[in-house]
């Protein structure tokens, strides 16, 4: 299974009329980039309609049920995906955004369980690239420690390029909804700001080896990080932030004051365009409740 999680325009091409070979072609190259669930998943919708389309399903929506089944909901025209989540740490230092069972969740933002290899082929079917991740070495000469103590960083950053995704984090707490930026949510504690906002790299993780003589796996999914703040040289998440403060492996909190409680439910949204500060989409958003007033027992 190739390394490099290459993509198609899922939508477009299914919109427009194709003979028969192109159809073929299409659905089996698309199955050749996904990963072991998602190709079980996917493949026989995707075959069925490059053999038959006029009396197949619509592979769009068929698309749309088998991520819905995982709790993925895909918002194809308007470029998103969308996941189920729930409040991890708050009170502690962060080196991920998100990760599932199998990750670092005494360091991790959002906890979800929604499969990796699945998200990844979500984000996929919206035409994701895979981009290049953070490098980063010493600067020489290095910075005085009056530069480092005022901000400057001790390292020469070559930033993720690629194609990126607007984060988004929603829940409603009685007849309020909340959606904020996910870096609105994450405290940069050595500069007294929240993480400057831009669109997180996407990486697609990687196939890696167990040891010999053993199939690959998919890195995500074995390692449960989906999501790194703090860079990470592997690149074995799907996707990474960008900016270079994310070098620094011991500057980032949660913004507790924005977040609802530790376990609260939310809705994790990944947007290839920003999103107007309303919720406009179909999906619901998870209902919050909210904690007590401290004021009460005063």
């Amino acid at each position: 299974m190739p390394s490099d999680r290459a993509t198609n325009e899922l939508g477009k091409f299914a919109h427009e009329p194709h003979p028969l070979p192109a159809r073929l072609s299409f659905a089996m190259n698309l199955i050749s980039r996904i990963s072991l669930l998602a190709l079980a998943s996917l493949t026989p919708l995707l075959v069925g309609w490059a053999q038959d389309p006029a009396d197949g399903p619509d592979p769009l929506a068929g698309l749309r049920d088998v991520f819905e089944a995982q709790g993925i909901a895909l918002e194809l025209e308007q470029g998103r995906v969308s996941i189920p989540a729930e409040v991890g740490v708050t009170n502690d230092l962060l080196e991920y955004l998100l990760a599932g069972p199998q990750g670092a969740a005494h360091e991790t933002l959002l906890l979800t369980d929604v499969d990796p290899e699945m998200l990844n082929a979500a984000l996929l079917t919206l035409g994701a690239k895979p981009g290049t991740n953070a490098d980063w070495a010493p600067m020489d000469p290095l910075p005085s420690q009056d530069e480092i103590d005022a901000g400057v960083l001790p390292y020469e950053v070559t930033l993720p390029e690629g194609d990126g995704f607007f984060l988004y984090v929603g829940w409603r707490e009685g007849d309020e909804t909340y959606l904020f930026r996910i870096e609105d949510l994450v405290r940069d504690r050595f500069r007294g700001r929240t993480l400057r906002r831009h669109a997180l790299i996407y990486l697609g993780s990687k196939m890696i080896e167990r040891g010999e003589n053993t199939p690959e796996v998919f890195a995500a999914a074995v390692n449960g990080n989906l999501i790194n703040v703090s860079f990470f040289r592997e690149g074995h998440t799907l996707l990474t932030t960008a900016r270079p403060e994310c070098v620094d492996q011991s500057a980032w909190l949660a913004n507790a004051w924005l977040l609802p409680p530790r376990g609260s439910e939310v809705r994790l949204i990944f947007s290839k365009s920003r999103i107007s500060m309303g919720w406009d989409s179909p999906v619901g958003l998870p209902l919050v409740t909210a904690a007590p007033d401290p004021g009460d027992d005063r």
